[in-house]
Protein backbone atom coordinates (compact mmCIF):
# COMPACT_ATOMS: atom_id res chain seq x y z
CA UNK A 1 0.00 0.00 0.00
CA UNK A 2 1.50 3.34 -1.05
CA UNK A 3 1.17 6.09 1.54
CA UNK A 4 0.70 9.73 0.58
CA UNK A 5 3.08 12.43 1.75
CA UNK A 6 0.63 14.02 4.22
CA UNK A 7 1.88 12.89 7.66
CA UNK A 8 -1.66 13.02 9.09
CA UNK A 9 -3.33 11.07 6.31
CA UNK A 10 -4.58 7.96 7.99
CA UNK A 11 -5.75 4.59 6.78
CA UNK A 12 -8.08 3.01 9.35
CA UNK A 13 -7.59 -0.52 8.01
CA UNK A 14 -7.05 -3.12 10.77
CA UNK A 15 -4.34 -4.71 8.60
CA UNK A 16 -2.20 -1.60 8.88
CA UNK A 17 -0.92 -2.29 12.39
CA UNK A 18 2.02 -4.46 13.26
CA UNK A 19 0.87 -5.08 16.83
CA UNK A 20 -2.09 -4.87 19.15
CA UNK A 21 -0.26 -2.21 21.15
CA UNK A 22 -0.16 0.04 18.10
CA UNK A 23 -3.93 -0.44 17.64
CA UNK A 24 -4.60 0.35 21.32
CA UNK A 25 -2.59 3.57 21.07
CA UNK A 26 -4.29 4.54 17.81
CA UNK A 27 -7.67 4.14 19.52
CA UNK A 28 -6.39 6.20 22.46
CA UNK A 29 -5.31 9.06 20.18
CA UNK A 30 -8.57 8.98 18.25
CA UNK A 31 -10.67 9.12 21.45
CA UNK A 32 -8.71 12.21 22.50
CA UNK A 33 -9.17 13.84 19.09
CA UNK A 34 -5.42 14.03 18.46
CA UNK A 35 -4.19 14.40 14.87
CA UNK A 36 -1.49 11.87 14.09
CA UNK A 37 0.16 9.95 11.31
CA UNK A 38 0.83 6.25 11.41
CA UNK A 39 4.09 5.15 9.75
CA UNK A 40 3.73 8.17 7.52
CA UNK A 41 7.44 9.09 7.32
CA UNK A 42 10.74 7.24 7.01
CA UNK A 43 13.81 8.16 9.04
CA UNK A 44 17.06 7.46 7.19
CA UNK A 45 20.02 6.08 9.11
CA UNK A 46 23.24 4.27 8.39
CA UNK A 47 23.73 0.99 10.17
CA UNK A 48 27.21 0.95 11.67
CA UNK A 49 29.68 -1.38 10.04
CA UNK A 50 30.15 -4.71 11.71
CA UNK A 51 33.71 -5.84 12.21
CA UNK A 52 34.09 -9.35 10.90
CA UNK A 53 37.02 -11.70 10.59
CA UNK A 54 37.95 -13.88 7.66
CA UNK A 55 40.25 -16.84 8.21
CA UNK A 56 41.96 -17.87 4.96
CA UNK A 57 42.70 -21.54 4.46
CA UNK A 58 46.42 -21.38 3.64
CA UNK A 59 49.27 -18.89 3.84
CA UNK A 60 52.27 -19.66 1.63
CA UNK A 61 55.72 -18.48 2.71
CA UNK A 62 55.99 -16.32 -0.44
CA UNK A 63 53.02 -14.22 0.77
CA UNK A 64 50.24 -15.82 -1.28
CA UNK A 65 46.95 -16.42 0.56
CA UNK A 66 44.94 -19.41 -0.63
CA UNK A 67 41.19 -19.84 -0.22
CA UNK A 68 39.76 -23.20 -1.22
CA UNK A 69 36.11 -23.18 -2.22
CA UNK A 70 33.58 -25.88 -2.93
CA UNK A 71 30.34 -23.94 -2.74
CA UNK A 72 30.96 -20.28 -3.46
CA UNK A 73 27.90 -18.53 -2.07
CA UNK A 74 26.87 -14.93 -2.63
CA UNK A 75 27.89 -14.01 0.92
CA UNK A 76 31.35 -15.51 0.27
CA UNK A 77 31.75 -13.52 -2.93
CA UNK A 78 30.67 -10.31 -1.20
CA UNK A 79 33.05 -10.98 1.69
CA UNK A 80 36.00 -11.50 -0.65
CA UNK A 81 35.31 -8.27 -2.49
CA UNK A 82 35.23 -6.40 0.82
CA UNK A 83 38.42 -8.09 2.02
CA UNK A 84 40.16 -7.32 -1.29
CA UNK A 85 39.10 -3.67 -1.15
CA UNK A 86 40.10 -3.25 2.50
CA UNK A 87 43.38 -5.20 2.20
CA UNK A 88 44.68 -4.44 -1.30
CA UNK A 89 48.16 -5.80 -0.54
CA UNK A 90 46.93 -9.30 0.33
CA UNK A 91 47.44 -11.65 -2.59
CA UNK A 92 44.35 -13.85 -2.25
CA UNK A 93 43.93 -16.67 -4.75
CA UNK A 94 41.21 -19.28 -5.09
CA UNK A 95 41.34 -23.01 -5.56
CA UNK A 96 37.88 -24.17 -6.64
CA UNK A 97 36.67 -27.73 -6.44
CA UNK A 98 34.75 -27.03 -9.67
CA UNK A 99 35.86 -23.83 -11.36
CA UNK A 100 33.33 -24.18 -14.18
CA UNK A 101 30.32 -24.50 -11.85
CA UNK A 102 27.88 -21.59 -12.03
CA UNK A 103 27.96 -19.20 -9.09
CA UNK A 104 24.27 -19.98 -8.56
CA UNK A 105 21.76 -22.25 -10.25
CA UNK A 106 20.97 -20.97 -13.72
CA UNK A 107 23.78 -18.40 -13.80
CA UNK A 108 25.96 -18.11 -16.88
CA UNK A 109 28.81 -16.88 -14.66
CA UNK A 110 31.10 -19.60 -13.36
CA UNK A 111 33.34 -19.48 -10.29
CA UNK A 112 36.34 -18.99 -12.58
CA UNK A 113 34.62 -16.19 -14.52
CA UNK A 114 33.76 -14.41 -11.28
CA UNK A 115 37.36 -14.67 -10.05
CA UNK A 116 38.72 -13.32 -13.33
CA UNK A 117 36.19 -10.49 -13.43
CA UNK A 118 37.36 -9.28 -10.02
CA UNK A 119 41.07 -9.82 -10.58
CA UNK A 120 41.60 -12.95 -8.51
CA UNK A 121 43.88 -15.71 -9.73
CA UNK A 122 42.32 -19.15 -9.50
CA UNK A 123 43.03 -22.83 -9.98
CA UNK A 124 41.03 -26.03 -9.88
CA UNK A 125 41.42 -28.83 -7.32
CA UNK A 126 45.05 -28.21 -6.22
CA UNK A 127 47.34 -25.29 -5.49
CA UNK A 128 49.47 -25.01 -8.65
CA UNK A 129 53.20 -25.69 -8.33
CA UNK A 130 53.79 -22.35 -10.08
CA UNK A 131 52.16 -20.51 -7.18
CA UNK A 132 54.25 -22.41 -4.66
CA UNK A 133 57.43 -21.68 -6.65
CA UNK A 134 56.75 -17.95 -7.03
CA UNK A 135 59.43 -15.84 -5.42
CA UNK A 136 58.70 -14.16 -2.11
CA UNK A 137 56.94 -10.83 -2.43
CA UNK A 138 57.73 -8.59 0.53
CA UNK A 139 54.59 -6.47 0.07
CA UNK A 140 52.40 -9.58 0.31
CA UNK A 141 54.43 -10.94 3.25
CA UNK A 142 54.15 -7.63 5.13
CA UNK A 143 50.40 -7.57 4.50
CA UNK A 144 50.09 -11.03 6.04
CA UNK A 145 52.35 -10.17 9.01
CA UNK A 146 50.04 -7.41 10.26
CA UNK A 147 47.06 -9.78 10.45
CA UNK A 148 45.82 -10.99 13.81
CA UNK A 149 46.64 -14.58 14.71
Amino acid sequence: MKRKSNPYKFNHSKDLYRSGLEKVNQDHLRKKGIKYGYESRKVPFVEPAKTRHYTPDFFLSNGIVIETKGRFLSKDRQKHLLVRDQHPNLEIRFVFSRAKSPIYKGSKTTNAMWAEKYGFKWAEKLIPDEWIAEPKNQIWIDAVKVLKK
